[in-house]
């Protein structure tokens, strides 16, 4: 019998602390409207002291496990998949740690590397798996704490990254017509641009490469206007692959919920589609760019504002390190609150 995979459980988490702008002004030489005009942040949340991504993930996994109606047991979900550029460690993984804390069992657990698009890149592995009959519910978390890699002198970047951790569960139904069902994907990556976005030391090539390493090259690093360029050209190039894929009509998609990485970004996404402003979901302002656990967040805060109404067309589109990009097409589902 043919699988299909569908969205069954949303969850979210942000960290309590919430850092304004006036806050961050008090540090570097910035402003609340230096950053709101640039970026459309307003605020974002970071984790306390001690605080590291599995504790995000644990947190927004389960609310989504809870949504779907499903107890943190073994035998719950048959894998755990986490996007993260942040992980506890650099090694083990930190899924298997995620799922032992969820009281998942043994099952399958991995970490996905993809950046801001690691989400679509879990979200695609997920659905892969059920589709081949090899799982039939999982767990995608994204989860990132960017507070810990940010450069503290660097207000470029300081500015525009938060915290948090978004859901989803997604399992194994007969009816490709069902509401949730991840009707189609579309990845990409280009690994010659790899410069444009990335945190230079702390691998084998640190460490392969002779001499005392830099400690700025600990932490993270983005060439701006070269991203804004080709974040806005990857994801629209994606989404009208992936809309023409499915057959879905630009004016039919009832929401387009894109990487949350700067406003600007956003607009012109959109102006690209030839999507109307407000049916793009925009949380930026309230949470930063948090990364791989972008989308899901916005999807659970707009799910919980009832934005997201049941049948309606949904498109999901990212950009990242790597450079890495990629796109979702689904209906929204009918789901429990967590």
């Amino acid at each position: 019998m043919a699988h299909f995979a569908a969205l069954v459980g949303l969850g979210s988490y942000l960290p309590p602390r919430r850092v304004t702008n006036e806050e961050l002004a008090s540090t570097f030489d910035t402003s609340d409207e230096w950053i709101t005009t640039r970026t459309g942040i307003r605020a974002r949340h970071w984790a306390s002291s001690g605080v590291a991504t599995s504790d995000l993930a644990v947190e927004a996994g389960h609310r989504a496990l809870k949504s779907a109606n499903l107890p943190m047991e073994p035998g719950a979900v048959d894998a755990v998949v986490l996007a993260t550029t942040t992980p506890d460690h650099p090694c083990p993984a930190t899924a298997p740690q995620v799922a032992a804390r969820l009281g998942l069992g043994t099952v399958a657990a991995y970490d996905i590397a993809a950046v801001c698009s690691g989400f679509l890149y879990a979200l695609a592995t997920a659905s892969a798996q059920i589709t081949a009959g090899q799982a039939e519910r999982v767990l995608v978390i994204g989860a990132e704490t960017y507070s810990t890699i940010l450069n503290p002198a660097d207000r470029t970047t300081s500015v525009i990254f938060g915290d948090g951790a978004g859901a989803v569960v997604l399992a194994a139904v007969p009816d490709a017509d069902r509401p949730g069902v991840i009707i189609n994907v579309d990845l990409g990556s280009d690994g010659s641009q790899q410069d444009l976005i990335t945190i230079p030391g702390g691998g084998s090539r640190e460490r392969a490469t002779p001499g005392e390493p830099d400690p700025q090259d600990r932490y993270f690093t983005m060439q701006g206007k070269k991203v804004f360029a080709e974040a806005v050209t990857r994801m629209g190039d994606s989404a009208s692959a992936l809309l023409g894929r499915v057959g879905w009509p630009v004016d039919s998609v009832g929401h387009l919920v894109g990487h949350q990485a700067n406003i600007r970004i956003l607009k012109a996404l959109a102006q690209r589609l030839g999507l109307p402003g407000e049916r793009v979901v925009v949380n930026i302002d309230r949470v930063g760019n948090t990364s791989a656990a972008s989308i899901p967040v916005a999807l659970a805060e707009a799910a919980a504002a009832g934005t997201l109404t049941t049948g309606s067309r949904v498109l999901l589109t990212a950009f990242g390190g790597g450079l890495t990009w990629g796109s979702a097409a689904l209906t929204w589902p009918e789901l429990n609150p967590a």
